[in-house]
């Protein structure tokens, strides 16, 4: 009797097992139908983040302020760990996806404090960098829990937890202190007694003599004069920003031509609400500037003039906002020079040509 050939292909072949089937947890299920669905874990972890900040709204100083560290640091990356969360419910992502969709919703959160006005637009700015890279951490973390752990739940729940739980914590531990200045230096072709002059009656500053500056492009408000008076206690600049923004800076160091030197005076009206952000109050709990000195130093044909300030940083990052903090007045500071310049230069030609 001749085999069937059907049958001789398939003899000595061991039958094939059925695989086990994953579990629920280990295995991510495509979710189909849902419009914009790239979208929604950023959407998502952009939420949470934002029922987060309107928890952390306390005073300065206060549990759950906004100025604390474990909003800084932990909220974004709550932020990314439930973006990633969120998508490895839908499929698995790559790892280059747990770095750039914190990036995403760690904005479109930054972006809804704007829209709510639980935020001001210069804290809005300087911190993004700092949320996108904390956003980034929690992210990856979220997504090495997806890929080796089975309980990526209890992990998301762990997550948000923690900022509640050191926000309640943290204000019983003193921020540090962080002291720092920063110099610049312009010729000006002009005698310093022209310069000098410029220095002690500045007014009627238009928004276009200094307003290429970073700080007032972001919304600090722009200075619109600065003007030394004689008064009981000595001499005092008084300075008039926009957003009617008033503070004296008192005259330490006095060398007409050559030297002045002031520290700096803010009073409770100083900043009237919506000035400046309230966390980032100049002469706060947080920042304060402490003095500047502007030097004048002959020079052929004009005049070396050289600014020096200095402030204080009292906050849980400061190794951040000090970075901040130098890239804005390095900033404004070449600025007010180029304007001091600008009017100097101005003064001292119309003099020779009247």
């Amino acid at each position: 009797m001749q085999n069937d050939p059907e049958e001789s292909r398939f003899a000595g072949l061991a039958p094939v097992e059925p695989q086990p089937a994953m579990s629920e947890e280990a295995q991510p299920k495509p979710v189909r139908g849902m419009p914009f669905g790239w979208f929604w874990p950023m959407a998502i972890g952009a939420a949470v983040a934002l029922v987060l900040r309107l928890l952390f709204s306390s005073a300065p100083g206060k549990p759950y302020s906004a100025m604390l560290a474990s909003f800084v640091y932990f909220v974004p990356a709550v932020c990314g760990a439930v973006t990633v969360y969120m998508a490895e419910r839908i499929e698995r992502r790559n790892w280059w996806y747990y770095i750039w969709a914190p990036w995403v919703a760690t904005s479109l959160f930054v972006g809804g404090t704007l829209l709510v006005f639980i935020e001001g637009l210069i804290c809005a700015i300087v911190i993004v960098p700092l949320f996108a890279t904390m956003g980034s951490v929690g992210g990856l973390a979220m997504g090495i829990v997806c890929r080796v752990t089975n309980w990526p739940k209890q992990a998301i729940y762990s997550f948000a937890m923690l900022p509640l739980v050191l926000g309640a914590i943290e204000p019983q531990l003193p921020n540090p202190d962080r002291f720092s200045n920063t110099s610049r230096a312009l010729f000006i072709a002009a005698p310093a007694e022209r310069v000098w002059h410029e220095l002690n009656a500045a007014s009627d500053i238009r928004p276009a003599e200094v307003g290429d500056a970073w700080a007032y492009r972001i919304g600090v408000p722009m200075p619109v004069s600065g003007v030394t008076v004689d008064t009981p206690e000595g001499r005092v600049r008084q300075v008039q920003w926009q957003k009617n923004v008033h503070f004296e800076e008192v005259i330490t160091e006095w060398e007409p031509n050559r030297l002045l030197k002031w520290r700096f005076r803010f009073s409770p009206d100083s900043f009237p609400a919506g000035a400046l952000d309230d966390h980032v109050m100049i002469g706060g709990q947080y920042f304060d500037l402490h003095d500047a000195t502007y030097t004048l130093t002959p020079r052929d044909g004009g005049t070396e003039l050289r600014v020096a300030v200095s402030w204080r940083l009292s906050t849980s990052f400061n190794w951040y906002a000090d970075r901040v903090m130098h890239l804005l007045l390095d900033d404004a500071s070449e600025n007010i020079l180029r304007f001091y310049k600008a009017r100097s230069e101005a003064t001292a030609t119309a003099a020779i040509a009247g």
